[in-house]
C-alpha cells in the first residue's frame, strides 16, 4: 500500500496523456461519425514537429524558455496534418460507405510512419526529446518529475478552454448544432465544412500538447509511438462513451489509472504472478474496456458532444 500513491499519480499522468489524444478521435466522431484511426500519427508528428523546432533553436537554450516555442511548433505541425488529412483524405469520401473512409485512415497512418521514417535520418532509431533537469517533487506520498507536471497542468487547462469553446462561442454552438443534425445546421446557414475543419485543427492541437508531454515524459519520440498511444486513446474515448467530450478525459483517466495499477499489482494475487509487470499493462487495459463494454456498452457518460456540451 505504501506504493499507491506513486501508482495512483503514474496513472493520472499517463491517462491525462491518453485523454488528450481521445478528444481527437471523440470530436471528430461526434461531428462526422468518422474514427479517424491516423491520429495517433497526428499525435506523432506533433513530438516530431517540436523536436524540430528545439533543434532549431541556439544550443544551450534552456528548455524552459524553448517549451513555449516547442508547443507551438508541436501543435502546429499537428494541426497542418490534420486539416491536410480532412481536405485530401476525408472529405472527398464523406458520401461514401463507412468502409472507405476507414481504410484510408488506416492507409494515411502507415504513410505517415513512413514520411516520417524518411524525412529523420536514422528514422529507425528513437529521437533523444530534451527532459527537465534537476529534483522531483514530493506530492501527497508520490514523486512527480517535472516534466509530468505539463501534462498534469495542460490537462485541466484544455478541458477547461475546450469546455468554455464549446459552451459559450458561436463556433462552439454551430459545433454543437453540426454534430446533432448536420442536415438542418447547413440550413440555418452553419458552414458544416468549416466546422467539420475546426474539429479536427481542435483534436489535432490536442494530440500536440499531448506528444509534448509525452517526449518530456520519456525522453524520446520515434515513427512508431502513435501507433499504440493512438490505440490506447481510442480505447479511452470509448470507454468514456464515443463522441463525449469530458467522457473521453474521462476514460484516459481511468485506463491510465487501471493500467498502473494493474502493473503493480496484479502479479500480488495468488495465481496471477505471471500476469503481473509492464508486459502485461497493454492486455489489462483492453480487459478494462472489454468489461466496460460488456457493462455499459454506450460508455462511462455516453453522451455525444452536442448532447453533453
Amino acid at each position: 500500500m505504501s506504493e499507491l500513491p506513486q501508482q495512483l499519480a503514474n496513472g493520472l499522468i499517463l491517462g491525462a496523456m491518453y485523454g488528450l489524444i481521445a478528444i481527437g478521435y471523440t470530436m471528430v466522431y461526434g461531428i462526422v461519425q468518422l474514427i479517424n484511426f491516423a491520429h495517433g500519427e497526428i499525435f506523432m508528428v506533433g513530438g516530431f514537429g517540436a523536436l524540430s523546432v528545439y533543434l532549431a533553436l541556439p544550443s544551450g537554450t534552456s528548455l524552459i524558455l524553448a517549451l513555449p516555442a516547442m508547443l507551438l511548433g508541436g501543435i502546429a505541425v499537428s494541426v497542418l496534418v490534420g486539416i491536410a488529412a480532412e481536405r485530401f483524405a476525408y472529405r472527398p469520401l464523406r458520401g461514401a460507405p463507412r468502409l472507405a473512409p476507414l481504410i484510408t485512415a488506416i492507409g494515411l497512418s502507415i504513410a505517415l510512419q513512413q514520411a516520417i521514417w524518411k524525412w529523420y535520418p536514422d528514422g529507425k532509431q528513437a529521437r533523444v526529446f530534451p527532459q527537465f533537469k534537476g529534483h522531483a517533487f514530493d506530492i501527497l506520498g508520490a514523486t512527480v518529475q517535472r516534466g509530468d507536471l505539463f501534462v498534469l497542468i495542460a490537462a485541466p487547462a484544455c478541458m477547461i478552454a475546450l469546455g468554455f469553446f464549446v459552451a459559450k462561442t458561436r463556433s462552439g454552438r454551430a459545433m454543437q448544432a453540426t454534430a446533432q443534425d448536420p442536415d438542418t445546421a447547413k440550413l440555418m446557414g452553419i458552414n458544416t465544412d468549416r466546422i467539420i475543419v475546426l474539429a479536427f485543427a481542435i483534436g489535432a492541437a490536442f494530440a500536440g500538447v499531448a506528444a509534448v508531454a509525452y517526449g518530456l515524459r520519456t525522453g524520446e519520440v520515434q515513427f512508431r509511438m502513435g501507433f499504440i498511444m493512438g490505440l490506447k486513446a481510442f480505447t479511452a474515448a470509448v470507454l468514456g462513451g464515443i463522441g463525449n467530450i469530458y467522457g473521453a478525459m474521462l476514460g484516459g483517466v481511468v485506463l491510465g489509472v487501471a493500467e498502473a495499477l494493474a502493473t503493480a499489482y496484479i502479479e500480488e494475487i495468488p495465481g496471477m504472478e505471471q500476469f503481473g509487470g509492464g508486459a502485461w499493462k497493454d492486455v489489462w487495459a483492453f480487459v478494462l474496456l472489454i468489461l466496460v463494454l460488456l457493462l455499459r456498452p454506450q460508455g462511462l457518460l455516453g453522451e455525444r458532444v452536442a448532447d453533453r456540451a
